[in-house]
């Protein structure tokens, strides 16, 4: 379960989705989505780290100094020739291109540089005689999201760790911290450095002000829990929160004055994903997030929330209960897949 393009709190928060009873089937469904945006474009749009191999000398007609590749390249760790042989050959960098230059990346192939002496070879067999050990993807666009808080430095097999700022990490989000990859599977509330309110809250909807302590360090966007109600940072001052009453379906309710200030930055996650190797990283290292193409994320949000809906409908044509249901219509869907998959879909450009 991995690289999904779209995250949890981003589905539900554009659904008007509430409740934690929705979280397993909100996932399943972000996760299948994700996969089908893979297959019906041909390529993935957030990088691993894997070795390909290739035939030598391809059955289609080429050029014998171009290799064309069968998946979005990004970058080259090593390149070798008579990839199968008992000792191979290392092409050195400065001895091939990624192409095309101008557009890449992602590349669609390496070419030899014609004025070194370096070429392709084929070894006893031509079958995977070509290995190209890199970072194969459509992009590797990141944002940075904080910094790791606690929980990495002292093991590489630990599934827990605390982020300095949760505002930018959700469920379903692949992180990279330093050359490690990260799956995040689960958020949970913690509470940070005794923070608590200051001044009791009453059980009101408008009553959007919540103040604590000096220097809480709490950013916009994060999601906070006083007793058992969630609520939305939408913005912040040193000393005054303005939030977003009883979210996630969440029970409004009143609060006491000194209440603790849970938030929501303790991670379950996946080590060492996509071909990447599980490390220790120091507290204060920088967190950065993959973002794919925008269209490709409001593609899986809005394919995520079509199928939602039709689950709850048990895959009728109504979706609602009563009076208050309506004809369910993909139409506008279409369109918009229509649009992504013709500008995303890679042709085929090699036969391995």
């Amino acid at each position: 379960m991995a690289n999904w393009y779209c995250t949890r709190e981003q589905l539900k928060r554009f659904g008007g989705v509430n409740g934690a009873d929705e979280d397993a089937q909100v996932d399943h469904i972000i996760e299948a989505r994700s996969r089908e945006i893979d297959r019906a474009t041909r390529r993935f749009f957030i990088p691993r780290t894997e070795t390909r191999l290739f035939r030598w000398p391809p059955r289609q007609t080429s050029r014998a100094t171009v290799l064309w590749l069968d998946q979005d390249l990004i970058s080259v760790t090593t390149l070798q020739t008579k990839a199968q042989d008992s000792s191979p050959t290392t092409i050195a960098a400065a001895d091939f291109f990624l192409e095309p230059n101008n557009l890449g990346p992602p590349f669609n192939r390496i070419e030899i540089d014609l004025s070194s002496t370096a070429a392709f070879e084929s070894g006893d067999t031509p079958q995977r005689s070509i290995s190209v050990l890199g970072s194969w993807g459509f992009s590797n666009d990141t944002k940075s999201a904080g910094t790791v808080a606690s929980g990495l430095a002292s093991s590489s097999s630990a599934v827990s760790m605390v982020s300095s700022d949760s505002s930018l990490i959700g469920v379903g989000n692949t992180l990279l911290i330093e050359s490690e990859q990260i799956f995040v599977s689960a958020k949970a509330f913690a509470a940070l450095d005794s923070i608590l309110i200051d001044g009791a809250l009453t059980k009101s909807k408008s009553e959007v002000s919540v103040t604590v302590d000096t220097g809480h360090g709490i950013a916009d966007g994060e999601i906070i829990m006083v007793d058992s109600e969630q609520m939305l940072v939408e913005s912040s001052t040193a000393t005054v929160l303005t939030v977003t009453r009883a979210y996630n379906g969440s029970v409004l309710a009143a609060h006491s004055n000194d209440t603790a200030v849970q938030i929501a930055r303790t991670l379950t996650i996946e080590r060492g994903i996509n071909g990447t190797t599980a490390v220790t990283h120091s507290n204060a290292t920088v967190i950065y997030v993959y973002e794919p193409p925008f269209d490709i994320v409001d593609l899986c949000i809005a394919e995520s929330l079509a199928f939602h809906a039709q689950h709850g409908a048990k895959w009728g044509r109504t979706v609602g209960p009563g009076e208050g249901g309506f004809e369910f219509k993909t139409r506008a869907l279409g369109d918009i897949r229509n649009k992504v998959i013709a500008q995303y879909k890679k042709l085929r450009e090699a036969a391995i």
